[in-house]
């Protein structure tokens, strides 16, 4: 049977979808004095949230980085966690302006640094 054949209408076809991470952080981005509608969608109490002034996100493989990423950056600087995933590899941090950079740059420099992973260059708005 040839290939076309096998696609036949009268044939199911299975897609398998599989991701394979690499060791990289692929989004690294810094939102300076968000909307306080942002914090609400996000889960954030806009009330104790609005009164800092950035919001840090990023993204990991692998997920369970997401756990060092968020140890790294409260020991870094003054941001408070708003999220950590560890499934999906999210971390989001508030905190300041300097504070949320300081704490990305802390987290970009170590896993670029000690555990070997591609880095993306920090974005902004």
């Amino acid at each position: 049977m040839s290939y076309t054949e096998s696609l036949s209408p009268e044939v199911k076809q299975r897609i398998i979808q599989e991701l394979v991470p690499g060791k990289q952080i692929s989004l690294a981005h810094i939102i300076a004095n968000p909307d306080p509608i942002l914090y609400k969608k996000l889960g954030l109490d806009p009330a104790i949230e609005y009164s800092r002034s950035a919001i840090g996100i990023m993204t990991i493989t692998p997920a369970e980085t997401a756990i060092i990423m968020g140890d790294i950056a409260i020991k870094s600087s003054g941001v408070e966690l708003g999220f950590v995933d560890r499934f999906s590899g999210s971390l989001i941090v508030t905190g300041t302006v300097s504070e949320v950079e300081a704490a990305v740059n802390a987290v970009l420099s170590y896993v670029q640094e000690t555990l070997g992973f591609s880095v993306c260059k920090i974005t902004r708005t």
